[in-house]
């Protein structure tokens, strides 16, 4: 099978671990996807994983020539949806940074894309990612085991380091804002834990002390409605200080009828009726998302993250932003 990577924004070690499972992908082919980024980070991370792609200066005519089986599409956030497009148009099966779209008009055009692309068996799956990371599955499958009973709340949050943000991040037109960027991962996990579907959204957000990043918004917070009764908060910043051990700090807590899990430091906390205090579950090993989708292209497997859920989760970041613009409730359809 034949690979290629278009843009270098993104989270492309994604691409080179699922790799490294997979003898069968050749990585044949390496463009820019948008203008102003530079691939060579991903040259030098391709050469010393043993991989000699050739590289191309326009990503239409890598498509046109090589013929890739797959596309990982990673490139400044407002392309996604345009060049996702153009892979699907193709048959070209697709592994797209999130969100897959920054606006929903855009997410309304990928969807009519993707729906005549799937009728001939092409698969797409976003990069949530954190999915597969021991903590998060870990508490999934005990989520889905019953160790909370019946979900009625979650919190999520994604706290990063700011540091100095690529130009790019400046603009709302090429970034498209802090809650599809940094909150989808965590308005995922409200979504993939609960099961349940988006009703409304009040969120805020704010650019203040964002240490001259433009546009870019240093905080936000989303309030989530779901089917079932369900309330889902989600808290997303830039404040985590440099000095802090990691990059990133993600946590959720999910309190059901039964108990209450938490996750927080790659640790899994339950509290439930089964035993007494606080128990710290083992881990299961990590995932590879991009192996995985792999496997459901050759129909040997099922990825964890769906089509529907990347484009469904997208819509949700989408109008959590318009409601932060608005300030006001919006509803899904």
């Amino acid at each position: 099978m034949k690979l290629a990577i278009i843009g270098a924004t993104g989270h492309i070690n994604y691409v080179f671990s699922g790799l490294r499972q997979l003898p069968e992908v050749k990585l044949a082919a390496v463009a820019v996807g948008s203008a102003g980024e530079t691939m060579d980070k991903v040259i030098q991370t391709a050469q010393k994983e043993s991989h000699s792609p050739a590289v191309y200066e326009d990503y239409l005519k890598l498509l046109d020539e090589v013929e890739p089986d797959i596309v990982a599409v990673a490139c400044y956030f407002h392309d996604h949806a345009r060049i996702t497009a153009e892979a699907l148009r193709r048959g070209i099966h697709v592994f797209v940074e999130k969100p897959i779209a920054t606006t929903l008009e855009d997410l309304a055009m990928l969807r009519e894309v993707y729906a005549a692309a799937e009728g001939k068996g092409v698969h797409l799956a976003a990069m949530f990612g954190i999915r597969y990371q021991p903590a998060f599955l870990t508490a999934w499958h005990a989520v889905c085991d019953g160790a909370v009973g019946e979900v009625r709340l979650l919190q999520a949050q994604k706290s990063y380091r700011l540091g100095r943000r690529g130009e790019h991040f400046t603009k709302r037109d090429t970034y498209g804002g802090t809650i599809p960027w940094v909150g989808s991962h965590a308005i995922d996990w409200v979504r993939w834990y609960s099961g349940q579907r988006f009703e409304t959204v009040y969120a805020t957000h704010s650019t203040l002390f964002n240490e001259e990043h433009g546009e870019l918004e240093l905080t936000a917070q989303c309030q989530f409605t779901m089917s079932g009764e369900i309330g889902a908060s989600v808290s997303i910043d830039y404040l985590r200080p440099n000095e802090a051990p990691s990059h990133g700090d993600d946590r959720i807590r999910i309190a059901g009828t039964a108990g209450v899990l938490e996750v927080r430091d790659q640790q899994v906390l339950l509290i439930n009726g089964r035993h007494n205090g606080v128990q710290e579950l083992p881990l299961v090993p990590k995932g590879e998302i991009f192996a995985d989708f792999v496997q459901q292209i050759k129909g040997e497997g099922r990825c964890l993250v769906s089509a529907e859920d990347s484009f469904y989760v997208t819509e949700a970041c989408l109008r959590a932003l318009r409601s932060a613009d608005e300030k006001q409730v919006v509803r899904f359809e």
